[in-house]
């Protein structure tokens, strides 16, 4: 249903606490810590303060197909980060990624540690740091590194855009609902017409470009986002579901898919990951507390 209210914009904006649907509480119009707490710190090279959520699973992907291929450096310590709880905002986060936005990551494999805030950035970091998953130079470089980036720029009108206003605003606004899903379609359109061509994002080779675009977009193809996937008639990417079907089989991506989930099947969770055992570890304990 349209909503028929017409808004006049006041001369200056003021910040209503109340307004803001789902995640009103976390969200506010300054920056900054709200509350000191240190991170902890693990004894792997890499720390990584992060949520089970389509960025930070990113990173998680990243990491276990890092190890997957034998770079044990590519060790790492996976803090959970309770975003509904205010944990971004502690003064250890914020010193880390002064957005307050997860993922956030300590290179401390080095003589001096190293922050890197966003996933797109971390994926190239970690891309380089190991020489894998991202062309060394030419065609497939540029390739990769555009549908990194056509990631980074899109997403925010999949999961801000359409995603806010379809599930999770306080009212529906018949406007922005169909403004955002036009987008949407055309964002899945161009990425069912490139796989229609291509194995993977940049040709025949997975890449960087492919773990920063599947967590947002196979999720969508497969309609486990937002419940729209009959509004948004996601079994017509026919290319799209093929590819999200070929990568979500990966078993690093398997695993990366349940580090620092807190949420849905408890088979699925890992909450934090310190060691390369706890997938086994835990497994086997859930395993037994079924029997």
């Amino acid at each position: 249903m349209a909503d028929t209210t017409e808004y006049t914009p006041p001369a200056v904006w003021t910040w209503n606490k109340e307004n803001g649907g789902r995640f009103a509480n976390i969200n506010r119009p300054i920056a900054g810590p709200t509350h000191d707490k240190e991170l902890p710190v693990g004894v792997h090279p890499f720390q990584l303060y992060s949520l089970g959520t389509p960025n930070g699973v990113k990173v998680t992907i990243m990491f276990e197909e890092l190890l997957a291929l034998g770079h044990k450096g590519a060790e790492y310590d996976a803090w959970l980060i309770r975003i509904n709880e205010g944990d971004q905002f502690s003064s250890g986060f914020v010193e880390v990624n002064p957005n307050s936005k997860i993922p956030a990551l300590m290179d401390r494999s080095g003589p001096e540690p190293i922050r890197i805030f966003e996933s797109g950035a971390m994926l190239v970091h970690l891309a380089e740091k190991f020489g894998a998953l991202l062309p060394k130079e030419g065609k497939a470089r540029a390739e990769t590194l555009s549908w990194l980036f056509w990631q980074m720029g899109s997403a925010p009108y999949l999961g801000g855009g359409f995603g806010h206003f379809y599930a999770y605003a306080p009212t529906k606004i018949e406007y922005a609902i169909d403004r955002f899903a036009m987008e949407v379609k055309r964002q899945l359109d161009v990425l069912d017409r490139h796989l229609a061509e291509n194995t993977y994002m940049a040709g025949d080779e997975y890449t960087i470009a492919d773990i920063a675009i599947w967590p947002w977009y196979g999720a969508v193809a497969k309609g486990e986002t937002y419940g729209a996937g009959e509004f948004l008639q996601v079994q017509d990417y026919k290319n799209l579901n093929r590819w999200t079907d070929a990568i979500g089989e990966r078993p690093a991506v398997k695993r990366g898919r349940m580090v620092n989930r807190p949420y849905g099947n408890p088979a699925s969770q890992l909450l934090e990951r310190h060691d390369a055992s706890d997938f086994e570890l835990r497994t086997q304990d859930k395993l037994a507390k079924s029997e």
